[in-house]
């Protein structure tokens, strides 16, 4: 038999796949089989794509596989990781890379020595008697089953065996997860006339009436998850498996518990910020069907689970769906195809969809809260002519949360200090030595720093060029706003959630449970502060710097900006209490400022989706961007425009070369193409791409393609 196996490898040009010879003895060996396969010089994990009875190279040339490894990756998966490869313009090893499990060819399953006494055994009429170490055992041992490592030494326990009075054998020893559970907890709450009908459309489309791909549309505190864990019940009670992700890791403790207080064990999670081996874990207890849910943010839709049913896309709007790194996939995507091979309906939640998903989907609305309280009011404050961080009404109602001893949430999506600092002398800028931007500061850290690279530098006291201890810092961030928070609201306790408050594991959850479980205080932050939370008491929701967002030169600016601001007014207003929310902005006559005000995604997304269909953009369009990088001037531009001959005769809008900043010590130029054929237009680039990367002219030169470019 032969195995048509890809090898892991991160070449671009490289065709697979290769045929092996399967040895006698090896085992049972199929498609989704890893292997370890020579390859050249080489050592290589390979993924079985398929089986053959003969092959063009005559057998006795055909090399053997190594050995294969314990686990397999179901055949479904397979197919999705080699259309991933091939939707996203990457490499079928890349894309197969996407499946397997976690530490694949490196993490084992981890076992343990347990002890159990040996049924009708006469411990009395052994001879020679036994010693009092091993009657200590023996009595340990009378209660059921111990791992050996609880008992002591293995001396005794192996004399104990020898004698017919103990069996000892090896376990798996399950590496579990833990989460912190943060939010509302307690029985589920009666569910809302909406949400009981929201869920029977789901049920309706598990049982193939309609589209199966839904837009369950509810604005914040409708009771979105109640539908989700319904829709989960569901698809459990026809036999059939479920996937709920979210968008980021912050998100995922707390959607766990819920689940788990619903589903028990059956729920597992997958994110990058476990360890190694419970990743492995909880990998195997969904390929083996000991885990029927799986929660977690992009790369969860990629679980083995068999008999899927459900998909559910929490939060749908969210960027961090998109994955930055090779092959840059779309999670949102990839979950339609999944649900769409597995017969799975697909559920995208959130209060401020995107344009794409409104124009595609089949809605399901949810206009009301479960408490029937109305949205918040929003009170939109211009900031021209006001100095400091803090418009005088955003001061007032944040006094008026510290003498009531309320709770409030404040955002600012500008990390550190300060933007960035100046010499008053010569004008000298701190700028990053490998990227064409600023260094930030952060004063805690006594550091200025990159927020693409990482470079850092202490602070300095003085400007290396003319001498001037006159040093100015620019803008705020959300460590000065903190700093001045504290201050201003006395004696409440201010807590910052921000990729930098929270960087060390189980950080984000522990600093949301503490505001969670303070009786009030502020929580300051980026956008993590927007993004799903419950909580119940907060009366007051500020966004400082609204439109900055509308700054950058991005045709998705505006819907950005109206979905951080209208998530954000979200979080207030969810208790008895209710709340209020402060948005300031340069412009706060901004169209897309005054929908959120209003809390009215309809209006806004048919007014943005006239916009893009005269400009032609998604989803009235598809959008390709190739990035050539090099290491000095020059060779990137060469690239570029070497692609962008090899497209010209494509039916597509052909946007570039156009230079970008330098990133990491890479000179970069980009080209975009805008294209009703998507498929058709991401083939070509692909090819083209293979072609150019393949010359002598441009070696040196990195090619990164990303088809829906966020």
């Amino acid at each position: 038999m032969i195995a048509k196996v890809e090898p892991l490898t991160t070449a671009r040009a490289l065709r697979g796949p290769f045929d092996y010879r399967l040895p006698g003895g090896m085992g049972q060996v199929g498609k989704g089989s890893m292997l370890l396969v020579p390859f050249g010089r080489q050592r290589l994990l390979g993924v079985v794509t398929g089986l053959a009875h003969s092959s063009d190279v005559p057998p006795e040339k055909l090399a053997e596989p190594f050995e294969a490894l314990e686990h397999s990756v179901p055949p479904e998966l397979i197919d999705l990781g080699l259309w991933t490869a091939e939707e996203y313009c990457s490499t079928p090893a890349r894309g197969l890379t996407l499946v397997l499990p976690p530490g694949s060819g490196r993490t084992r399953t981890k076992r343990r020595l347990v002890a159990d006494l040996v049924p009708g055994a006469d411990p009395e009429g052994a001879r020679p008697p036994l010693g009092a170490r091993q009657r200590e055992v023996l009595a340990a041992l009378a209660g059921g089953a111990r791992p050996a490592a609880e008992l002591g030494g293995h001396a005794a326990l192996r004399s104990l065996e020898r004698r017919g009075l103990v069996t000892l054998h090896n376990t798996e020893q399950r590496r579990r997860p833990e989460h912190r559970a943060v939010g509302a907890s307690g029985p589920a709450p009666e569910p809302t006339a909406a949400q009981r009908a929201a869920l029977a459309e789901i049920v309706a489309a598990m049982g193939g009436e309609g589209d199966p791909r839904l837009l369950l549309h509810g604005v914040t505190g409708s009771g979105k998850t109640e539908v989700y864990l319904g829709a989960v019940a569901a698809a459990l009670e026809r036999g059939r498996s479920a996937i709920v992700l979210v968008p980021e890791i912050a998100l995922t403790p707390q959607t766990v518990a819920r689940f788990q207080r619903r589903f028990g064990d059956t729920v597992a999670v997958l994110h990058s910020k476990l360890g190694a081996g419970e990743r492995h874990d909880e990998w195997l207890r969904l390929r083996r069907g000991e885990a029927r849910v799986c929660v977690g943010p992009r790369s969860a839709v990629f679980a083995p689970l068999a008999d899927l049913g459900l998909v559910v896309i929490d939060e749908e709007h969210d960027p961090s769906y998109k994955q930055d790194g090779d092959p840059r996939y779309d999670a949102r995507r990839v979950a339609a195809k999944r649900a769409e091979q597995a017969g799975a309906v697909v559920v995208a939640g959130t209060a401020t969809p995107r344009p794409e998903s409104w124009r595609r989907l089949r809605r399901v609305e949810m206009p009301e809260r479960v408490d029937g309280r109305a949205l918040p009011p929003v009170e939109l404050v211009g900031m021209p002519g006001v100095s400091g961080a803090l418009h005088p009404r955003t001061r007032e109602a944040l006094e008026r949360v510290r003498v009531r001893e309320e709770k409030a949430i404040v955002l600012l999506n500008r990390r550190g200090w300060s933007n960035f600092l100046t010499c008053q002398s010569c004008a000298r800028v701190w700028m990053c030595p490998s990227c064409d931007v600023s260094l930030v500061l952060h004063r805690a850290a006594g550091a200025i720093a990159c927020h693409h690279c990482g470079h850092r530098e202490r602070l300095p006291r003085a400007c290396p060029d003319c001498g001037s201890v006159s040093l100015a810092r620019h803008g705020a961030g959300t460590e000065r706003l903190e700093h001045e928070l504290v201050e201003l609201m006395a004696p409440l306790p201010v807590l910052r959630l921000d990729s930098d408050a929270a960087a060390g594991r189980g950080a984000m959850a522990g600093l949301l449970a503490r505001f969670d479980a303070a009786p009030a205080g502020v929580l300051v932050g980026t956008q993590m502060v927007a993004k799903g939370h419950d909580f119940p008491d907060v009366t007051l929701g500020v966004v400082l710097d609204a439109d900055s967002t509308l700054r950058f030169p991005d045709f998705r600016a505006e819907e950005r900006t109206f979905a951080l601001v209208a998530q954000l007014a979200g979080r207030s207003g969810r208790g008895r209490r209710g709340g209020r929310v402060i948005v300031q902005a340069l412009q706060p006559d901004a169209p897309c400022l005054g929908h959120a005000a209003r809390h009215d995604a309809p209006a806004f997304l048919a007014e943005e989706l006239e916009r893009r269909e005269a400009l032609s953009y998604p989803p009235f369009s598809h959008l390709v961007r190739v990035v050539c990088s090099s290491d000095e001037g020059g060779p990137q531009l060469a690239a570029s425009e070497a692609l962008r001959d090899a497209l010209s005769g494509l039916d597509a809008g052909i946007l570039g070369p156009a230079p970008l900043f330098r990133l990491k010590g890479r000179e970069r130029s980009q080209l975009v193409l805008k294209a009703d054929d998507r498929a058709g237009t991401v083939a070509a680039v692909g090819r083209a791409v293979e072609s150019l990367a393949g010359l002598r002219a441009h070696r040196g030169v990195s090619w990164a393609v990303d088809v829906d470019p966020q």
